[in-house]
């Protein structure tokens, strides 16, 4: 039997494919847009998710694998990511992705009145990135659309919603919309009401390895999956794939370079604070709070997609330029930044460019100002009481380059393992598998499946050199930071 994990990231979904034994059998991938325009706007269309999961799904059954004998398909997404129905349950209005920073106002409105209300239920304070101010800022300006508002749900629960009818969530991903009580485990009547909602527009919360049903005749048509296979609820992708790099005991810690990069710790407690994210993990009573900086590999492809050159080829660039890029800095705050500034409105930028700089330069620049933001991260976590490790299981796309993972080591000083398979994707698989019986825990799954294939050890003369260069980096942050103080 075959058991299919299906993952939509921030710009492109991914499908594994894995064997009883948790052997990865096949993989498909396909790219949709995000849709960037003026005053922070950043959108995409939910029927996009689901044409790249159709496409994936294609490719795999492609290589000739039985559809029958897929037993459980299971989906993650990004969180925070509503998805508005109306009473016909179509999609009324394209979804605002988490990097959207549009929702300032009705942040700043929450900040005001609801500040100690909020982080007592959340465990968190308001930003653009949750769904309160969202869709609060939709009330605010699209009030026609809004009143349309029959069901809402979030991305993977919508693509899951066309295979497998159901408008459910789950307890990881409803805590990323700060319209839910943490430690009771319920939506907050009274956070629903600052968006104008009530409780019957809300999907019902289930756990993350629950099965839901089987694929429906009509998606089965669409997909060429089985009607038999069983669907799971899934989570979101954080949570997937800090289970599926290895990420499942007390100590253990990961480092995301993807759209956003993450650093988070599995402990057995929440640490509330203003710049740190508290989850749940998908071993209960296990928690994984961390920090991220907004803008990780989004940085390298808004570098790709404007300047060109495929990801090889900048990284042959880079790797021709020595430590410090000759002087030039680069704040990756594209889309604002969240720790430790939580600000929407700071902007980032090269600093110390000269006539003598590359475009080698401007990219390894890149790479080195995302792993100070990193680091900014890191120390953070440190300095709040959260006991961080000298090692970590890396995971994201931009792991796969040896280039930034030793930068990423080298800045932090910490040590990077290198697991054969990591992404969100694969950890639903092994959660689909988990739920048929295959493995007897999470703990099982990833302690007969991970393979440690690479580990980068920092180097501390490099780590020594890039620390002096961190702090011109950290001025030149306490400088943008008042600059847009009031912006």
């Amino acid at each position: 039997m075959y058991y299919l994990g299906i993952d939509f990231g921030g710009g492109s979904s991914k499908a594994t494919l894995i064997d009883e034994l948790g052997n990865v059998i096949a993989t498909a991938s396909s790219e949709y847009p995000t849709t960037y325009v003026e005053n922070g706007l950043a959108t995409q269309k939910p029927i996009d998710w689901f044409n790249a999961a159709i496409k994936n799904i294609k490719s795999i059954l492609s290589t000739g694998i039985d559809p029958k004998l897929i037993e459980c398909i299971c989906f993650d997404a990004a969180t925070h990511t509503a998805v508005l129905l109306d009473e016909n349950e179509d999609v009324i209005c394209d979804s605002i992705y988490w990097t959207d920073t549009r929702s300032v106002k009705e942040k700043e409105f929450l900040l005001e009145n609801y500040k100690d209300y909020l982080f007592d239920k959340t465990k968190h304070l308001p930003d653009t990135i949750w769904t309160l101010p969202e869709l609060m800022y939709l009330y605010n300006n699209y009030q026609d659309a809004y009143r349309r508002i029959k069901h809402i749900v979030f991305a993977k629960d919508y693509v899951r919603h066309l295979f497998c009818a159901g408008l459910v969530t789950d307890y990881i991903e409803a805590e990323g919309s700060m319209l839910f009580d943490f430690d009771n485990n319920c939506w907050d009547e009274k956070l629903l009401s600052l968006a104008h909602l009530d409780i019957s527009q809300m999907p019902k919360i289930v756990s993350p390895l629950d099965v839901l049903g089987t694929i429906n005749e009509w998606a089965s048509k669409v997909s060429g999956l089985s009607t038999t296979t069983k669907v799971l609820c899934g989570c979101t992708d954080t949570a997937m794939e800090v289970f599926a790099s290895g990420g499942v005991k007390k100590g253990d810690m990961t480092l995301k370079l993807a759209t956003a990069g993450r650093i988070c710790l599995i402990t057995d407690k929440p640490y509330p604070d203003k710049n740190i994210i508290n989850y749940s993990h998908l071993n209960k009573g296990l928690f994984y709070p961390g920090s991220g900086t907004k803008s990780c590999a989004s940085s390298l492809r808004w570098f790709r997609d404007t300047l060109g050159g495929t990801y090889k080829e900048l990284d042959q660039l880079a790797e021709q330029i020595p430590l410090g890029s000759d002087g030039l800095i680069f704040l990756p705050y594209l889309m604002g930044e969240l720790t430790p500034y939580a600000n929407p409105n700071i902007r980032g930028g090269y600093f110390g460019l000269s006539a003598t700089h590359t475009k080698g330069h401007l990219v390894r620049a890149l790479l080195e100002g995302v792993a100070f933001s990193l680091l900014d991260c890191y120390l953070y976590l440190k300095d709040h009481g959260l006991e961080v490790s000298n090692r970590a299981f890396a995971l994201g796309g931009g792991s796969k380059s040896p280039l930034w993972r030793q930068i990423v080591s080298d800045v932090l000083g910490i040590e990077l393992y290198v697991t054969e398979n990591n992404d969100s994707s694969f950890g639903g698989a092994l959660c689909a598998a988990t739920a048929c019986g295959k493995f007897t825990s999470l703990e099982d799954a990833i302690k007969r499946t991970q393979k440690i294939v690479g580990r980068v050890k920092p180097d501390l003369e490099n780590h020594e050199k890039y620390m002096k260069i961190f702090k011109k980096y950290q001025q030149i942050a306490s400088f943008l930071v008042e600059f847009y103080k009031n912006e």
